[in-house]
């Protein structure tokens, strides 16, 4: 009984943080899945975005001197009206032609953006220390020490993705947005605005990538890769949780997470690998995903 007490206190610290890891893998995947499911787009940018939120609370803090709550609300509206500009410049064009051109223009958009960042910043990393405040959430279990700023990265994507779906599942602007998707001309006879809303859509999506952006520059670097780094791994949430699917992109984001921690404690090795052999399981079992529909 001891010994398994021991495990268990032992293989907590990796569970934890690989949960907390989820927490991103839920909120990336969930902006994927809002710009899929609502615009047929496949946002290969997102990691670009994501990184933007980052270094868009870095530079604030840097060059304005605004703090790390103001940018919360602000670096997600800055990158999230960028996204307003690429939408309406780029990517409107395509959504009456295949989901490969969508693509390919977002790769590539993610391409120059990455190589903008590297040029003017460089590859190292810079430093977002966070709020001193939050060390009234430090929690020591055991031996194992939480850092208060993780529980609290924890809590804020978990309300973050709550209140998503909530707008989208439950509110009459979800089911606009629903409509909008389906039968765009029957929405706009009604007097809606369909462009506009699928240009605040996609804006939204990419404002939920800098949301997490900005949770993530305390704990990682801010460095040009940062996206790079967490988007394989994130598509690969979004087409287990079925792509498009909310519910899918947010249950698989925490549960993945999991995964991988209890996978860093039994064979470390295979913890970077593992989300890529469920998709393939999930695929062959279900192609739509376990929250996709067939």
């Amino acid at each position: 009984m001891e010994d398994l007490l021991f495990e268990l206190q032992l293989a907590m610290p990796q569970v934890i943080l690989g949960v907390i890891n989820g927490s991103f893998y839920a909120l990336l995947s969930l902006g994927l899945a809002v710009i899929f499911g609502m615009l047929n787009v496949i946002n290969f940018a997102h990691g670009a975005q994501f990184m933007m939120g980052a270094f868009a609370a870095w530079m604030l803090l840097t060059f304005a001197g605004v703090g790390y709550w103001a940018a919360l609300v602000l670096a997600p509206l800055i990158v999230g009206a960028i996204g307003v500009a690429m939408e309406r410049l780029m990517i409107a064009r395509l959504y009456r032609v295949d989901h490969l051109y969508g693509l390919l223009l977002t790769f590539g958009c993610a391409l120059v953006i990455e190589g903008l960042f590297r040029n003017n910043f460089g590859s190292s990393g810079q430093r977002y220390a966070p709020p001193p405040e939050f060390r009234a959430l430090d929690l020591e279990l055991g031996d194992f020490f939480l850092p208060g700023y993780r529980v609290w990265v924890l809590i804020a994507a978990t309300a973050m993705c709550l209140a998503t779906w909530l707008v989208i599942e439950k509110t009459k602007i979800g089911s606009y947005l629903r409509a909008a998707t389906e039968r765009p001309q029957l929405v706009q006879a009604f007097g809606i605005n369909v462009p506009l809303m699928m240009t605040l859509t996609y804006a939204a999506g990419v404002a939920l990538a800098a949301f997490a952006g900005v949770l993530a520059a305390p704990i990682y670097s801010v460095h040009p890769a940062m996206g790079a780094n967490f988007i394989i791994t994130v598509f690969a949430v979004v087409v287990i949780g079925g792509m498009g699917s909310i519910m899918g992109a947010i249950v698989t984001g925490f549960l993945l997470g999991f995964v991988q921690g209890i996978t860093d404690v039994l064979y470390p090795p295979f913890s970077q690998t593992v989300v890529f052999v469920i998709m393939v399981i999930v695929l062959l079992a279900r192609p739509a995903g376990l929250f996709g529909r067939a």
